[in-house]
């Protein structure tokens, strides 16, 4: 397995993952990008756009890609300063713990044929090396905890609570919205 940023020219690969159906087909991972307001509004031809947009512009990659011998793309994950994320930087549950910078994880996604066989923890490492090579001192997430039972992939998109914990993550914060049913946990690992 080959990791590589996104860029124009893994924009085939990954666009071709994300056609192979379930959320990612309609979000093009830009849920985080998009104040929770304007989410409404757009559109699966919308999202594509501006992920497409995003990597066009070149100035650093939206996240990194994982692609199998062949060059298919077998994974996803989205890793970028917490401020390149609008939806976090106006939540009130998911706001920030501190006054530190941080990069985040917010999403991950894996093929079916590649799902349960670690290709996410490998994101996961990736996106930490990645992270740390762009000057990142702390990295943030913001998993769900399964209890140790399966759970669906669309409730996954974030990472499990126990993925991250092996990987040396921390959980610095648990909050929970009125009215929601579970809470949401902030994990942090320091890149020094």
């Amino acid at each position: 397995m080959d990791i590589r940023p996104l860029t124009p020219a893994t924009w085939p690969a990954l666009a071709a993952l994300f056609e192979q159906g379930g959320d990612p087909k309609r979000c093009w991972c830009v849920y985080w990008r998009v104040r929770g307001s304007d989410w409404a509004t757009f559109t699966t031809p919308r999202n594509r756009a501006l992920l497409q947009r995003i990597v066009e512009r070149g100035e650093r990659s939206p996240g990194l890609v994982a692609l199998d011998e062949g060059g298919r793309a077998i994974g996803w994950v989205s890793v970028a300063p917490r401020q390149d994320y609008e939806r976090l930087e106006h939540s009130r549950v998911l706001a920030p713990v501190d006054d530190r910078p941080v990069w985040s994880v917010v999403c991950f996604v894996v093929a079916r044929a590649m799902r349960r066989k670690g290709v996410a923890r490998m994101l996961l490492d990736a996106a930490a090396d990645y992270a740390r090579e762009q000057g990142a001192t702390v990295l943030e997430a913001y998993p769900v905890e399964t209890g140790g039972e399966r759970a669906p992939a669309a409730w996954l998109y974030t990472g499990s609570t126990r993925m991250f914990e092996t990987a040396g993550f921390e959980r610095v914060a648990t909050r929970q919205a009125p009215g929601a049913r579970r809470p949401r946990h902030i994990y942090r690992r320091s890149l020094r």
